[in-house]
């Protein structure tokens, strides 16, 4: 108790904004709508699901801090329900559709958020390749004058499929890496830690105009961290060892973030209740234990839950336009909205 007690008075001076909130089930989903909107969907196995369109909170809308607001609480915009659980979820940019991949794996969802009604309503289901039981799609959109979907379970069988039509525009088989400087043959089953079968691993690729340097993050869950060059995957740019108390419990839940308003700030979860955010340029090049410039404890300390009995943090997303505000949800079906202070900036 003296700890939780220990971190509210500290919260005072780390954070700038922070808000908290009870979903009606946990999540690993949060998608962006725009800067003031959000997709959450539930992931039980056992029940249908919701799908939710939140507003954020007005006070968090606003560019300055306004004072007091009468909306301090998320407004469900639109909602729906699932059938199955829902691992991965997509909006189409400039339009009411959203997509879908979960478990039974087989088929991917499209969804439409109502005009006229706060309805999301099911429109069609796409069938995938890939039937393997414990595999779904990952999923990925594009929007162009024909939208698209980028899914798949396996490289191997990556397809794009127009989402109005459902025909299948590109389908791969063996992928490799063509280094055009080079005239060497493909390279092909590349991994990103040679030596390191076992472990499970998750990346994220920062978007152009972000400044120099490596492009991908790459995480492992045993907590290693790695910076690489799309040119030259095999060999990383940088690596480093997060202080992370143990192996990821569900490497699934893995997830490392660039930070789109930040150069060189990335944030790692997955392994415990927290969200652990990083200086990339700190780090020396050489594979040492490195320290987060913030962590995020509040899913631990909040609810007064005990460290060992802390709820898993099950996703996290910077916002588009906010350098430092972060949304984070945890498997006790808390959604937290944090504006973290960098303390070394400050002192």
């Amino acid at each position: 108790m003296e700890l939780a007690e220990d971190w509210l008075v500290e919260s005072l001076r780390l954070y700038q904004d922070f808000h908290a909130f009870d979903l009606s089930g946990a999540t690993r989903v949060l998608e962006w709508v725009g800067e003031k909107g959000v997709f959450v969907a539930g992931f039980e196995s056992s029940k249908k699901n919701e799908i939710l369109h939140l507003i954020l909170p007005l006070r968090l809308s606003v560019k300055e801090n306004q004072g007091l607001f009468p909306e301090r609480d998320f407004k469900v915009c639109h909602g729906g329900f699932s059938d199955r659980s829902v691992f991965d979820l997509k909006h189409v940019p400039d339009t009411r559709l959203l997509v879908t991949s979960g478990l039974p794996g087989c088929y991917l969802q499209v969804w439409q958020t109502g005009e006229d009604s706060d309805v999301i309503e099911a429109l069609r289901t796409i069938d995938v390749q890939d039937r393997e039981e414990s595999l779904w799609p990952r999923v990925s959109v594009f929007s162009s004058a024909a939208p698209g979907i980028l899914h798949g379970a396996r490289l191997s069988g990556l397809r794009t499929v127009d989402i109005e039509s459902q025909k299948i525009t590109y389908s791969s088989g063996r992928l490799g890496l063509v280094d055009t400087r080079q005239k060497w043959a493909p390279l092909e089953t590349l991994s990103p830690s040679p030596g390191s079968s076992g472990e499970r691993w998750c990346a994220d690729v920062r978007n152009k105009g972000q400044g120099p340097g490596p492009c991908i993050a790459s995480l492992g869950s045993d907590g290693q961290l790695r910076l690489l060059d799309s040119r030259n995957l095999c060999h990383p740019v940088s690596s480093a060892q997060c202080p992370v108390s143990k192996p990821s419990p569900d490497p699934e839940l893995l997830r490392v973030t660039w930070a789109p308003g930040l150069d060189n700030c990335l944030a790692i979860s997955g392994f415990d209740g927290t969200v652990q955010i990083y200086d990339v340029t700190s780090w020396d090049g050489q594979e040492s234990q490195v320290e987060p410039l913030f962590t995020h404890r509040g899913h631990i300390f909040l609810e007064g839950n005990e460290v060992d009995a802390a709820p898993l943090v099950t996703t996290h997303t910077w916002h588009p336009c906010k350098p430092r505000t972060l949304l984070s949800a945890a498997s006790d079906a808390s959604l937290h909205v944090w504006d973290w202070v960098d303390l070394q900036a400050s002192s």
